[in-house]
């Protein structure tokens, strides 16, 4: 009696798993080549293609499309912003990430190529477009981890880090990391990573770095003088707010008053 209730169990079980496979339908959309994977049932029942990808796997993916060869200019768009990169789903921007990392990687193989070619990249922006896409989507993600571990722990969930000095005595901010030796036995972490500094000649280099930032700025604002000096002198009637929009270090008043903003000509 025991062992006729376990077959009809079984047979049972049989039937909805045929039914199951016998209802199964999927869109037009989806349905793959015979070239593709597909799940293979019961020699009674259908086939479900599952959809992989394109059939392009050569290395031609790592080449502009032919039509754009020898041309000297390629229509693109532009970057992706923050705010339509805010509007997409996680998977999106997980999927989004893949299609710009294989465009950089075209672009920079293109480069490549043309540079030892000795022709001209077309369109060289598209690259700093894609990276500067790159970077917009990293920081709508991190956005979204910070939010949820405060959300959830009360942390943003970044690595931990501080603001050090090396050995040279220049302050950069350093990430912490775990590691699978405590610290105080880590020898060669404390060879590569020597905070702190002192001494005569630490001291004498960071006057002269000091120095050599300031006479930097310092030329910086000089050429910008001469700069509105010069438009001044030349354009008598400039409109002076959108000279001081465009060179904010500069103070148009004195440089209205010097002598190498006068012109020539006889004052209206």
């Amino acid at each position: 009696m025991a062992a006729l209730i376990k077959a009809v169990q079984a047979g049972t079980s049989m039937n909805g798993i045929t039914k199951l496979f016998t209802n199964l339908s999927l869109a037009p959309g989806v349905i793959a080549p015979a070239k593709h994977a597909f799940l293979r049932s019961a020699p009674a029942l259908h086939c479900a293609f599952i959809h992989l990808t394109s059939g392009r796997r050569d290395l031609m993916e790592f080449f502009d499309d032919p039509k754009n060869w020898g041309k000297n200019e390629v229509r693109v768009g532009r970057s992706w912003k923050k705010d339509e990169l805010r509007l997409k789903s996680n998977s999106d921007l997980h999927k989004l990430w893949y299609v710009l990392l294989k465009e950089r990687n075209m672009l920079m193989t293109m480069e490549n190529a043309c540079n030892r070619a000795f022709e001209i990249f077309p369109n060289p922006e598209r690259l700093d477009k894609v990276q500067d896409s790159m970077s917009n989507l990293e920081s709508v993600v991190r956005e979204r981890n910070r939010a949820y571990h405060l959300l959830e722990t009360g942390e943003t969930g970044e690595r931990p880090g501080k603001l050090v000095y090396n050995i040279l005595g220049l302050r950069f901010y350093y990430r912490m990391r775990q590691h699978s030796i405590p610290k105080f036995v880590n020898t060669k972490w404390h060879k590569l990573h020597m905070f702190g500094y002192g001494g005569y000649a630490t001291r004498k280099f960071l006057r002269l770095y000091r120095e050599q930032l300031w006479n930097k700025k310092r030329r910086a604002i000089t050429r910008d003088n001469n700069r509105v000096a010069m438009l001044m002198r030349k354009f008598p009637n400039l409109d002076l707010e959108a000279v001081k929009e465009q060179f904010p270090n500069v103070n148009v008043e004195k440089v209205k008053e010097s002598r190498r903003a006068r012109s020539h000509t006889v004052p209206v």
